[in-house]
């Protein structure tokens, strides 16, 4: 592994940025790479280190935003014939690089720590603080009492929210924010306030439904009454807690419950940005404005993944873009 890689991964994850590791698993001769070659690909689609030739990078690049987007590594094949390798798990793009060959490529996103926001400084609080960090959420608690040696595994104790999002991790999601309301009868409809304003993926209330049903009222108007109907409450699994260790864990479940169930749901593809193209010779996607090789012919502009295509189309131009014509 090489140290540039390594060290270019810790400053990407200390500044919080999401990226990708993809590395060289298997291939089959022709190919210029080699099992073991590796790359982090950014969150911009910017490859540092070598994968094979410069026609894989379009795909590892799709493919590792892919990846980021969904947070789930992929294993990526470019095969001469990709109708005879396909194999479940594999994703399967055509190979059109000079050298042939097959190149199996692993994808593993490296995404910013999930932030867990709790505000108030209870026991329960507490609790939630040192599980959370145990559980691998970075983890920041608001409150205006909260005292560090009763928090010592939060990275940072705020007196309030500050304005704006300037406070969370850069690349941080809305998705991987947890946010719960433990304040126990202190600035409870402020704290609701606040946690709301993060629009996190969780928010839960620890407080009775009766509690909970006078601070609806008093929030009543200044907040989205649909924010307001995805408030848990009671918050947590019903697991009959009554320790404040208890109920954090009961909280940290149903958070957890919820993150895995939306890692099973499906992922729609990542929307494309850009104009994109179809290759002629080998269906290969191609970005528009970042094509390469193009040829004009019949008053259109194909466009093509590599100078391979491109010349392929040029010795029959009338016989691809009839076949071409003809397809969806």
């Amino acid at each position: 592994m090489r140290a540039e890689l390594l060290q270019l991964a810790a400053e990407l994850s200390a500044r919080g940025e999401p990226f990708v590791f993809a590395i060289v698993v298997r291939r089959e001769p022709a190919s210029s790479a080699q099992p073991g070659n590796m790359a982090i690909v950014t969150k911009g689609g910017v490859v540092h280190g070598w994968l094979g030739g410069s026609c894989i990078q379009p795909t590892v690049e799709r493919e590792a935003g892919q990846a980021l987007a969904e947070g789930r590594p992929r294993l990526v094949s470019l095969s001469p014939e990709p109708e005879r390798d396909r194999r479940p798990g594999v994703v399967v793009h055509p190979m059109t690089c000079h050298s042939g060959g097959t190149v199996d490529i692993y994808l593993e996103p490296v995404r910013p720590a999930p932030r867990l926001v709790v505000f108030g400084a209870s026991p329960t609080a507490q609790a939630l603080s040192g599980l959370g960090r145990a559980m691998g959420y970075g983890v920041d608690v608001v409150d205006r009492d909260a005292r560090r040696d009763s928090f010592p595994a939060a990275d940072r104790i705020l007196p309030e929210l500050p304005a704006g999002d300037s406070w969370t991790t850069p690349g941080a999601r809305a998705a991987d924010v947890f946010a719960v309301v433990v304040t126990m009868g202190q600035w409870d409809d402020e704290a609701l306030l606040a946690a709301l304003s993060l629009a996190p993926a969780y928010l839960g209330v620890v407080a009775s439904r009766r509690r909970f049903a006078e601070l609806r009222e008093l929030v009543a108007g200044r907040a989205p009454p649909d924010a307001l109907a995805r408030v848990r409450n009671p918050a947590g699994l019903d697991l009959g807690a009554k320790l404040p260790e208890e109920i954090a864990l009961s909280v940290l479940a149903e958070i957890v419950q919820l993150q895995r169930a939306a890692e099973r749901r499906p992922v729609p593809d990542v929307p494309a940005a850009e104009e994109m193209a179809v290759d002629p010779i080998c269906g290969m996607t191609v970005v528009v404005a970042q094509a390469r090789h193009t040829a004009g012919h019949a008053g259109r502009t194909w466009y093509f993944c590599g100078a391979r295509c491109k010349e392929r189309f040029l010795a029959t131009p009338e016989q691809w873009a009839s076949a071409a014509g003809a397809a969806p």
